[in-house]
């Protein structure tokens, strides 16, 4: 009974013995299929990239430091022409501050264009004060030539008269002078208050258009990931979003590459007319190629790491609509072209 048993079990086990061998049987054409491509390609990881790409940010606005709403934003992944409108925000309270900035330089001036005409008026006022003067000068010294044939009395007051006179013409010249220049500086003061004003009006202006963002050029939309209600996402109209903050990529999907870092020992397969095999992470099923565009000079690692690695960029071949920015991959790099 015993010794039946142990034919048994022998002979289970020879049956799992005959079925590996034939599983090995069959693999064994892909696993030297596989040793075959690991010595031709070297595997790497890297990560998708525009050649041509635009970063919009939310806009910064002098004289402002607080949150944007965003009110209208194109969709993600569409194609957009130069000049389009991608992103707008609220304007509400920079429209009013460029309407109160007009408004006092309006004001200004006005005061500068009342300040210049009073001005003109006191000019002639006091040109007309000094010809007058100058007058009375003129014939004080004519009635001081009749002195001889005049009696003492009435020389000394021609004398007195052709003195103050004098004095009079000379305090109109001082006082002309010193007239002039206190109005021109008042008129000064005026203008650089007015030019000032000036600066906060085209302050004002660009702040409400940069509230507008357009397309740079002909490409497609990708949303960049924003902080919004305490987690990661894309930004929805209704935000409150702060300036700088990255909004979204336009870039050109006609010209696509991927960044990869392909370590030291390896590096000597960076050169002109190397190929690569693209696979993406998020489309398993899709394969593309890539010819080696450039790399990093030297080799380079993180601080205290000893591994190294040289940053290589490989222009992709084909043009599709799932090669976005930002993808990972896997990369096989070819050992010879």
């Amino acid at each position: 009974m015993h010794s039946s048993s142990n034919a048994s079990r022998w002979g289970r086990l020879l049956a799992k013995a005959a079925f590996l061998c034939s599983v090995v049987a069959l693999l064994a054409p892909v696993l030297r299929l596989d040793a075959a491509d690991a010595g031709q390609f070297i595997r790497s990881t890297g990560t998708i990239k525009a050649v041509r790409s635009f970063a919009i940010q939310v806009p910064r606005l002098e004289g402002v430091g607080k949150d944007l709403t965003l009110m209208k934003i194109v969709a993600n992944g569409v194609q957009v022409h130069e000049g389009d409108v991608l992103a707008e925000f609220d304007a509400a309270d920079e429209v009013k501050a460029q309407r109160d900035a007009q408004a006092k330089y309006d004001d200004l001036k006005h005061q500068v264009e009342q300040k210049i005409a009073e001005h003109l008026n006191n000019v002639e006022k006091r040109i007309s004060a000094l010809k007058q003067a100058q007058a009375d000068l003129d014939k004080a010294a004519l009635e001081i030539r009749k002195g001889p044939i005049l009696s003492e009395i009435d020389a000394e007051k021609n004398r007195v008269k052709l003195e103050d006179a004098t004095q009079q013409v000379a305090s109109l010249q001082r006082s002309g002078k010193a007239h002039d220049i206190s109005e021109e500086a008042e008129i000064r003061v005026l203008e650089l208050q007015r030019d000032r004003q000036q600066i906060a009006v085209d302050r004002a202006r660009g702040n409400t258009t940069k509230l507008v963002l357009h397309s740079p050029f002909n490409g497609m939309v990708a949303l960049q990931n924003v902080w919004r209600n305490d987690s990661m996402g894309h930004a929805q109209e209704g935000d409150q979003l702060w300036p700088g903050s990255p909004l979204l990529r336009v870039f050109d999907p006609s010209s696509m590459e991927v960044v990869v870092a392909v370590g030291e020992p390896d590096g000597a397969i960076l050169a002109p007319g190397v190929k690569a095999v693209i696979h993406l992470d998020a489309f398993p099923d899709l394969q593309f190629t890539a010819r080696f565009a450039s790399a990093s000079p030297v080799a380079a690692g993180a601080v205290g790491n000893p591994v190294k690695s040289f940053t290589a960029r490989f222009r992709l071949d084909q043009s599709d609509p799932h090669l976005l920015p930002d993808l990972s991959a896997a990369v096989d790099i070819e050992r010879h072209p």
